[in-house]
């Protein structure tokens, strides 16, 4: 894994997110999709792509997971979970990721806690660009499996 500062992806994730709004408005008329990941705050490091999340109302979530599949490549559907999908626009240079969450749903509610926990925590911030020093040039498997604990301790500390 090789990182940069997220400053560097500000015009194009907003470019981004303006750009799979409207491709989405029309395919998810009650969805939101907002920015996440580490292009949302520009002082934290980033491997370079850009990552959405698109909120739906739960009872619209099975149905605009198969619109989705006609739109976006599926990514990972073996951590598929009730009411959160992972997908991919393809052929995106910056890649760009889209994480899908039924509104309100645990999953939801532990994107927005992560992320609003850095957004406010100038500490945290620091804490998760140390992790990705740390990674730098290693193996993506040990970087995604301490990314993970690191949200995960950060949703419980937002509780």
């Amino acid at each position: 894994m090789h990182f940069r500062p997220a400053s560097q992806l500000r015009d194009v994730a907003r470019a981004t997110l303006e750009r799979e709004r409207a491709r989405l408005g029309p395919l998810v008329p009650g969805g939101e999709l907002v920015p996440t990941g580490a292009s949302l705050l520009p002082d934290l490091l980033t491997a370079g792509d850009i990552d959405l999340h698109l909120r739906v109302p739960a009872a619209d979530f099975d149905a605009v997971i198969a619109q989705l599949r006609e739109v976006y490549a599926v990514v990972l559907p073996g951590i598929w979970l009730d009411g959160f999908a992972t997908f991919a626009v393809p052929d995106a240079d910056p890649p760009i990721g889209v994480a899908v969450t039924a509104i309100d749903g645990e999953h939801d509610r532990r994107f927005r806690r992560s992320w609003g926990r850095l957004a406010a925590d100038p500490a945290a911030r620091m804490a998760y660009n140390a992790l990705k020093r740390a990674h730098e040039g290693g193996p993506v498997s040990g970087y995604l499996a301490a990314k993970s604990h690191f949200f995960d301790a950060r949703a419980a500390e937002a509780d």
